[in-house]
């Protein structure tokens, strides 16, 4: 049996969801990589202008206002207590690339970030050459149903997305 034919840890344990358009721009697509345990990691999609058209990427930063640095959140114990409380629009990080093109990754749904990926502030390539593996950009818990918490934001199945954006498959990179 090839090695190739094995699913990934990823597609093995995570159900994908995607968002389209975010904030109305057009492409600028996430994926949303969900597991039984309420735990959401935060990528982005083939179609992403990033991915899509090969951006050069500069520089992450996860000081997406004056005040709030993502990579200053710091959670402790079962309940990831101290964790930074994100809405759909809220930012994760800025990414800046070679042409001067800037573009901001919100987290898309409602939780507690636990992490963002330390990795890209000095290897911010891995968004582009490992977008659902070492290039995610941050876990999030989201909340507990029956907490109040209305349900998750409209999002896309893989096929839904597949034939939203017009692909026979989803466009995977050698290294996904």
């Amino acid at each position: 049996m090839d090695v190739n034919t094995y699913l990934t840890v990823g597609e093995r344990y995570y159900t994908p969801s995607y968002k389209t358009d975010i904030k109305g721009k057009e492409n600028h697509d996430q994926c949303l990589l969900f597991h039984s345990n309420r735990i959401c990691v935060i990528c982005i999609a083939p179609t992403h202008p990033l991915i899509a058209e090969n951006k050069s990427i500069e520089k992450v930063n996860f000081q997406v206002t004056e005040k709030v640095n993502r990579l200053e959140n710091k959670v402790s114990g079962k309940s990831k207590k101290g964790g930074q409380w994100l809405t759909e629009d809220s930012p994760l990080c800025n990414v800046t690339c070679s042409d001067g093109s800037q573009y901001t990754i919100c987290s898309c749904i409602k939780g507690k970030l636990i992490e963002v990926n330390e990795k890209l502030v000095s290897s911010p390539h891995l968004i582009i050459e490992k977008p659902q593996a070492e290039g995610y950009i941050g876990i999030v818990l989201t909340p507990k149903i029956g907490t109040g918490q209305k349900p998750q934001v409209k999002l896309l199945t893989a096929d839904e997305y597949m034939q939203a954006r017009k692909l026979e498959k989803i466009v995977k990179t050698p290294t996904n």
